[in-house]
């Protein structure tokens, strides 16, 4: 029996009726998952994610009888006078400045295949974080699924007394006495045993557990333990706050919130969690407990769960599930870097995005190599992530001790700034992050399968100037670059982490979405206010035919097709490429892959996308994600008795609007996933997208730009550009390509792409409120601010050190990005902050501030 069933084995044992029944799990993992049908609301989940069935045994005493159902007299909770969490100026709670860091139980529980959260094991762990961890910042010891011993009168959660003997106060005062944090695990919804014993509730005279559920009956989390709860009745609220103010009586210091929709494989609103994470959160906030949410919760939900959350699991277990084979793959580390490509920006002091346990202690048992427990550990720190534990505390090993242990990274996770990546569309991957004192933290990721340099250019984070470059894995300075920093022969799966000091007079770009950039009002992300970056094909058909005079433009369309081995596009998991096959692919090639949970992504400008594989009895199925947001879910596999199908449209979009859009597609099921090409519908940037030239009778081509003609950035062939009044010239609007330029091409048609430049990174904040502001606070001796002109933009207000400077006009006939739309120099070095307060004009469009730094560090 595993970890998870013997909690299981406890929790079911003391559930009125409870039974069984499995279910495929929805995790990319082989284990199924249990699903009792009627559990107490407070009984923990019968594992962190799903986990191997089998009938369970009873392991524990019967719980107590609940009182009756009338609802006697009762004193007030003891703890009713607590007050809220304290808060930073800006409301944000104190206890979530920082990522936390400490130790969970689960990825034991499930690697020894017991229980492994009785008092002797957790209170080993607490000792032996604090003899070995504690200096460094590790103070949370969490005790995951399988704690809880049944319900007492008053329907709130016991500890089990066979894993706790003396008591789980004995245990949480030894944790306590160790100068750390306890934290608990609990679920949403209750059971419908619970609902009809009526029992009362706790410093709610009056109030029983009847009625609580919303009708009808609605699944309340994602095993089926219970049903919602209705927060109409106001009895609900104070169920839940008699077992929050129960636990802040413990000492309880954090809890896991597990199976929290939308989320938790569930990809709609047919389960929704969202009213009970809100009653939980002023729940603990009034007990100082840090609250986070568990699993995979949904990006669209983002700043919800920032309102009431400490923190958020983005992604499935990282266990593999493999019993004591390994506590984790590879896989399972290199999924999370196309997740944290979306939800990087998401983390701050508001709440963190959680990548689950950090195993990476023992080699013996982590099931990583050297090198990937070291990129593990530098992409946990990077990401701001919680650094909590999976291995037992009491054996780790000395390099698992080093890479735990150093300081300067876990610094970096400390400081709090999400890194976020240059590009996701190859495997050797640049993060980076600016942080508050202006250097930049930047890690070099090889995703590859082999040893491979990696270069960061300066310009690509946002620093023109040079910099001073430290090794913070080696602990060695590496001197002074110009213009960027190569990495030789970084190892597969393997990492370099740096920080990076801008010199003197150095120029530092902050984009509009960095936690530096502060917003007051009604701001949103995009939205249709930004203009992306995007290039569109021009194909000339080039003829020698003398009489011929000039023929006419081929008939072409705004598709462009990619093929799989595209470096666009973004591969996750242990992808492979088969060349050659003789099936009709296109390009007589695919990318293939046969681990559950594994993706390929692709960013685009257009209005629409193909998914284009091969449909054969081997595939199965997979999401697709359009967005950040699960669309649907498509069976790519075929009878065996219908053979192979190739390039099939599996999933098409057409009429989206226009801007940049993600395609992301995971696999679900089956022996493999594939992808063949994509088909992209561009949004045009040209009055058409076809020109022909005869050599017999030479005559320029032209077309027209649809754009601001200062954003035709470039126009080239085959990577090679084409020279500007010499190849081709711009009047007006007007592109004129030279027949002398034209006359040196082979007959046949010739493909020219038209790049236009657009906002940067491709986004910006828009605001239609006037009074709205935004701002900025940095340490340098100058500052801009960038963003576009538009013919919808009006005035502006700008104010530096809260002194009105200066009212801007970012009006113009049409739309133009990156325009410095206000400058200051000469500034004293110090402190400073620029606000800008939108005066008129229908919407005002914010894109980059940029300062210039005297000294950093």
């Amino acid at each position: 029996m595993t970890a998870a069933l013997a909690a299981t084995a406890i929790v079911l044992a003391l559930a009125p009726g409870a039974s069984w029944a499995t279910e495929a799990t929805p995790e990319p993992t082989p284990a199924p998952e249990t699903t009792p049908t009627a559990t107490p609301t407070t009984a923990p989940a019968p594992t962190d994610d799903p986990a191997p069935t089998e009938e369970p045994a009873p392991t524990e005493e019967p719980a107590p009888e609940p009182a009756p159902s009338s609802t006697p007299e009762q004193e007030p909770p003891a703890d009713a006078t607590r007050t809220p969490a304290d808060e930073t100026e800006d409301g944000i709670s104190n206890r979530s400045t920082a990522p936390y860091m400490g130790w969970s139980s689960y990825s034991m529980q499930v690697y020894e295949g017991g229980q492994w959260i009785t008092a002797d094991q957790i209170m080993a762990q607490s000792d032996a974080m604090h003899d070995k961890l504690q200096d460094f910042g590790y103070d949370y010891i969490n005790i995951d699924a399988g704690w809880n011993g049944g319900q007492d009168e008053y329907g709130r959660p016991i500890p089990s007394t066979t894993l706790f003997p003396d008591g789980l106060d004995a245990v949480i005062d030894h944790v306590h006495d160790n100068g750390q944090k306890v934290g608990l695990y609990l679920i949403p919804g209750m059971s419908l045993e619970t609902a009809q014993k009526a029992l009362p509730i706790y410093g709610a005279p009056g109030c029983t557990t009847e009625n609580l559920l919303k009708q009808p009956l609605q699944q309340g989390d994602y095993w089926g333990f219970g049903y919602r709860l209705d927060f109409d009745n106001p009895c609900t609220e104070k169920y839940i706050d008699s077992i929050a103010d129960l636990l802040g009586e413990w000492g309880v210091d954090f809890i896991k919130f597990d199976s929290v929709t939308p989320g938790s494989g569930i990809s709609d609103l047919s389960m929704d969690a969202r009213e009970e994470v809100a009653a939980w959160s002023r729940a603990l906030d009034r007990n100082d407990i840090w609250f986070e949410l568990s699993w995979a919760v949904d990006i669209d939900y983002a700043d919800y769960w920032k309102q009431y959350a400490d923190g958020w699991r983005i992604d499935w277990d990282v266990e593999c599930y493999c019993g004591d084979e390994a506590l984790t793959t590879w896989e399972n580390v290199a999924r999370l870097f196309p997740r944290l490509s979306d939800w990087w920006r998401h983390a701050g002091p508001a709440g963190w995005n959680d990548l689950d346990s950090l195993n990476v202690g023992n080699g013996k048992m982590d099931g990583l190599t050297r090198d990937e427990r070291r990129t593990a550990t530098t992409l946990w720190a990077t990401s701001a992530a919680p650094m909590y534990l999976g291995n037992d505390l009491t054996n780790l090993d000395e390099y698992g001790l080093e890479l735990i242990t150093n300081r300067e990274v876990i610094a970096v996770n400390q400081a709090g700034v999400p890194a976020r990546p240059v590009s996701t569309a190859t495997k050797q991957q640049v993060w980076y992050a600016l942080n508050p004192d202006g250097t930049y933290t930047v890690a070099l990721y090889n995703l590859g399968r082999a040893d491979a340099d990696i270069t960061v250019d300066w310009s690509d984070i946002g620093l023109d100037g040079s910099a001073k470059v430290r090794d913070l894995w080696a602990g060695k300075n590496l001197g002074s670059e110009a213009e960027g920093f190569t990495a030789e022969s970084v190892p597969i799966h393997g990492v370099r982490l740096l920080k990076v000091t801008p010199a003197k007079q150095a120029a530092l770009t902050v984009n509009d979405d960095s936690l530096r950039v502060g917003y007051d009002g009604a701001w949103v992300r995009n939205d249709g206010n930004e203009v992306p970056a995007t290039s569109q094909p021009f194909t000339v058909a080039v003829s020698d035919t003398p009489g011929g005079g000039t023929p006419e433009p081929p008939a072409t369309g705004l598709t462009v097709t990619l093929n799989d081995d595209d470096s666009r596009i973004g591969y996750s998991g242990s992808w492979g490429d088969s060349n050659n096959r003789g099936l009709g692919d296109h390009g007589d090639d695919v990318h293939y892959v046969e681990t559950n949970g594994a993706a390929f992504e692709y960013t685009f400008q257009g209005t629409g996308i193909q998914y284009v594989t091969e449909k054969h009895e081997s595939q199965g199925e997979v999401e697709v994600y359009l967005d950040g947001q699960l669309v649907e879910t498509v069976d790519t596999s075929l009878p065996a008795a219908d053979g192979r199908l190739s390039q099939q449209v599996v999933y098409a979009v057409a009429d989206l609007a226009s801007g940049s859009h993600t395609l992301r597609v995971v696999k679900k099921s089956g022996s493999f996933m594939l992808l063949d090409k994509l088909v992209v519908t561009l949004d045009s940037q040209l009055s058409t997208t076809s020109g022909a030239f005869n050599k017999a009778a030479p005559a320029d081509v032209t077309v027209d730009v649809l754009r601001d003609p200062s954003e035709l950035s470039s126009i080239s062939l085959g990577g090679e550009p084409l020279g500007r009044d010499a190849d081709y010239t711009l009047s007006g609007s007007t592109v004129t390509l030279k027949s002398s330029y034209l006359a040196a091409l082979p007959v046949g048609d010739a493909t020219l792409d038209f790049a236009f430049t657009g906002d940067h990174l491709d986004d910006v904040h828009a605001t239609t409120a006037d009074g709205d502001s935004v701002s900025f606070t940095f340490r340098g001796t100058g500052v801009a601010w960038l963003g576009p002109k538009a013919p919808d933009q009006g005035a502006v207000d700008v104010y530096i050190d809260g002194k009105k400077v200066k009212s801007v006009d970012t009006h113009a006939e049409s739309r133009v990005s990156n325009q410095t739309l206000f400058e200051a120099t000469g500034l004293k070095d110090g402190e400073h902050t620029i606000k800008v307060v939108k005066t008129s004009g229908d919407v005002l469009r914010t894109d980059v501030f940029r300062y210039t730094v005297k000294k950093v560090g």
